[in-house]
């Protein structure tokens, strides 16, 4: 029998009964759905539909006013292991003025309640520099990050949520505000890390082609006006096989 580490059938977020309402207006009502290890998941909706505040919920930025949420078999609401997740939330949640650079940003994503005072460590920087080398911006990790343009953005705050090599990549509508060419790109750099570097994600976006072109044409649920496409790295009944075979490897 293979251990529990290596069977993807294994859920990374389970979503049950997931009501949010602001004030009087209800956003989200008795949502349940799941995200299984090494699925990929877009959400697409109109404005005001509610993907971003679901994302939210997901990594305990708001509470749900109804339902529960589990990240790795653990409510959300005792969920501590943080750095298991990567979360790029949306480019507007950045200032552009903030005075830091490529590298001070992604060392950022090491930082937490027990190290934000701690001077980092060698190992600590050698995963920045990594980091920087997946997303081929080491050239520029001296350069301010306002002063970058929109994709090098992106893939600066990818390399960020990237740094503790999480099980499972958030992203919230990561190509708004890019040029189409440069769109292209990125999700091709993130769906390939999805095939082959056995993670996991669950991504807002407004690109419905660019998500059916990958995830398929049809929804596999509806709530409200959230819609939800989702595609396996590989057949099911092959995962627990392979994730053998690369773990021999």
């Amino acid at each position: 029998m293979l251990p529990e580490s290596l069977d993807c059938h294994k859920h990374m977020i389970e979503i049950k009964n997931l009501s949010f309402s602001y004030g009087e207006q209800k956003v989200i009502s008795d949502l349940n759905f799941t995200v299984r290890e090494r699925d990929f998941v877009g959400v697409i909706g109109s404005n005001g539909a509610g993907k971003s505040t679901l994302l939210k919920m997901i990594v305990g930025l708001l509470t749900p006013s109804e339902g529960d949420i589990k990240l790795f078999g653990e409510s959300v609401r005792k969920f501590r292991d943080w750095e298991r997740i990567g979360y790029v939330p949306q480019k507007n949640a950045f200032n552009p003025l903030f005075p830091a650079t490529v590298r001070e940003v992604v060392l950022s994503g090491l930082y937490n309640n027990k190290n934000v005072f701690r001077r980092l460590s060698r190992q600590q920087q050698r995963k920045c520099d990594d980091a920087l080398e997946v997303m081929r911006i080491q050239n520029i990790q001296d350069r301010r990050v306002g002063m970058l343009s929109g994709g090098q953005q992106q893939r600066v705050f990818l390399a960020r949520a990237l740094i503790n090599h999480p099980d499972l990549l958030i992203l919230d509508e990561p190509t708004v505000g890019i040029d189409v060419e440069t769109q292209a790109a990125f999700f091709e750099l993130i769906t390939h890390m999805h095939a082959h570097h056995h993670m996991t994600f669950l991504m807002v976006s407004h690109d419905i082609d660019m998500i059916r072109n990958y995830l398929g044409h049809d929804p596999i649920q509806r709530n409200g006006k959230i819609n939800f496409y989702s595609h396996h790295s590989h057949e099911l009944q092959n995962c627990a096989a392979e994730d053998l075979q690369h773990s021999l490897t």
